[in-house]
């Protein structure tokens, strides 16, 4: 069953390259597929400019899911992530 939840960037620069690589770090920790979604965008969280390629700025609303055997490991994670970070 894949887990998810959504998170509204407060950080005014949005995901730029060091958050996003520091996200990627964290994703990559995990066996799971890791998907970040803005809008009808979506991108593998393990992979850098992919990543970037979605232009997450500050106030958009992003959707992150995780599908695999560590998922709910890895939501929370990404979640407190997203809380200290982003």
């Amino acid at each position: 069953m894949m887990k998810e939840f959504e998170y509204v960037i407060k950080n005014e620069s949005g995901i730029h390259a060091r958050p996003a690589g520091l996200l990627v770090k964290q994703a990559q920790r995990f066996q799971s597929q890791v998907t970040v979604m803005r809008g009808s965008k979506n991108a593998d969280a393990k992979k850098l400019f992919p990543l970037m390629g979605l232009c997450i700025k500050g106030g958009d609303k992003v959707k992150v899911k995780a599908n695999g055997p560590d998922e709910t490991e890895a939501i929370q994670v990404l979640e407190d992530f997203f809380k200290n970070n982003l």
